[in-house]
């Protein structure tokens, strides 16, 4: 059956042989899942979730259960006072910008402590020139660089103890970035070391492509408010959109009222039917996720043997479901993520091409046969052509299908040599 998948005999031995080497990966993989299985079932039974709250609102949405309920969930799994979980978010960047538009004031300093955010934060805050921007409405923009994939906490405590920055954002994954993801721990201690200089100053993780690969959350490791998609980790690929904010309850609120508008806030948001599945999606998300990183690792350990450079490593520390891979030259890179797409369930005959994608500089390639349209829990890989030419892939609905779309990529790109 792999060889009328067009995989090949040798390939196919040397998955099997991968898989031995990291069986005590997915053991640990294994492990965390109950945990956060553990932790979003506790929510739904307490707050007594029942086919009511499937219903859905039109309109202005006002006493929406089903929705208020939700929140709640989303809210105790994530060990916060309150959440903002919508379908009127369009992405993790539309939840980044309604957040950071929400709490920032004209003159106030928003101070990135990873280094540069996301592409697409780019126009938000105002690095790329944009009329509607943050720097727009005079509110400043600054960053201090990781230093070998660790907080400069030293440039940081001394800028920080200056106590004029309003808001300190940390970006958990990579980006297109080279550098590594940051897990918790180190989240947790660079923010116990803020507090002993700076008590108010307000801490913002971008969580995307986080949640529950680790035991704990942003907001447990002491940050005030987090942000993610949910067509990413916690819709479980089965929320079709949407996104959410967590945190203290005070700034969910301001993040409210910049999404719907003042006075108003929390109270309307009509769901459109969106209730079942973002309930469903969180009830899928701890296996979801952790089929995503057992097909990373299984990825990781397949490239490192055909002598690729890949991070993580197949036996590294996880902070996030993203794993990339250095080609070093742009022609295996865009037939890896040929592969991908012709290993996906959807759009299995479409052959991407890179392009000039709206919101980034180099010309990117994404490869996602994906259910939901730029879903990034299901098998997807992208890339920006440019050196050191790295694949950013992430997601797999199930392991299965995540191992299955990586061995096509694979095979794809040997042919061709």
């Amino acid at each position: 059956m792999y060889q009328e998948f067009g995989i090949n005999k040798e390939l196919e031995l040397m998955a099997d042989e991968a898989e031995i080497e990291i069986k005590k990966e997915f053991e640990k993989i294994d492990k965390n899942c109950t945990k956060n299985s553990l932790k979003v079932l506790k929510a739904f039974q307490s707050n007594k979730i029942s086919d009511m709250h499937f219903n859905q609102t039109t309109g202005y949405g006002y006493g929406d259960v089903g929705r208020d309920t939700i929140e709640k969930i989303f809210a105790e799994v994530l060990n916060a006072e309150d959440a903002l979980v919508r379908n009127q978010f369009i992405s993790g960047t539309h939840a980044l910008t309604v957040t950071l538009f929400g709490i920032l004031r004209p003159g106030d300093i928003m101070l990135s402590i990873s280094g540069k955010p996301y592409d697409t934060l780019d126009t938000v805050i105002g690095i790329e020139e944009n009329k509607s921007s943050l720097k727009s409405f005079n509110i400043n923009f600054e960053e201090i660089d990781l230093i070998n994939d660790n907080f400069d906490t030293e440039k940081i405590l001394e800028r920080v103890s200056k106590k004029d920055i309003k808001l300190i954002e940390i970006q958990r994954s990579r980006g297109y970035a080279t550098r590594r993801s940051i897990n918790i721990e180190k989240i947790e201690n660079i923010i116990k070391e803020i507090r002993k200089v700076n008590k108010d100053v307000i801490i913002m993780v971008d969580n995307c492509y986080g949640e529950f690969v680790e035991e704990k959350e942003p907001i447990e490791a002491g940050a005030d408010i987090m942000v993610g998609s949910l067509i990413k980790n916690l819709g479980g690929g089965i929320a079709s959109n949407g996104a959410y904010i967590a945190g203290r309850k005070d700034l969910v609120e301001l993040c409210a009222e910049r999404l719907t508008s003042p006075g108003q806030g929390k109270e309307v948001g009509p769901s459109l039917g969106a209730n079942k599945s973002f309930l469903q999606g969180m009830y899928m998300a701890p296996i979801t996720v952790s089929s995503a990183l057992k097909t990373a690792v299984f990825t990781a350990k397949m490239m490192e043997k055909l002598g690729y450079k890949a991070v993580p490593s197949s036996n590294e520390k996880r902070a996030d479901i993203v794993q990339t891979i250095e080609f070093g030259n742009p022609e295996d890179l865009i037939r890896y993520c040929q592969g991908i797409q012709m290993g996906s369930a959807i759009d299995s005959n479409s052959i991407p091409e890179p392009w000039d994608m709206p919101g980034y500089t180099d010309k990117v390639i994404m490869a996602a046969g994906a259910f939901t349209m730029g879903s990034s829990i299901e098998l997807s890989c992208d890339a920006p052509i440019r050196e050191p030419y790295i694949a950013f892939q992430q997601g797999g609905l199930t392991y299965e299908y995540g191992k299955l779309g990586v061995l096509k990529a694979i095979q794809n790109m040997l042919e061709a040599k």
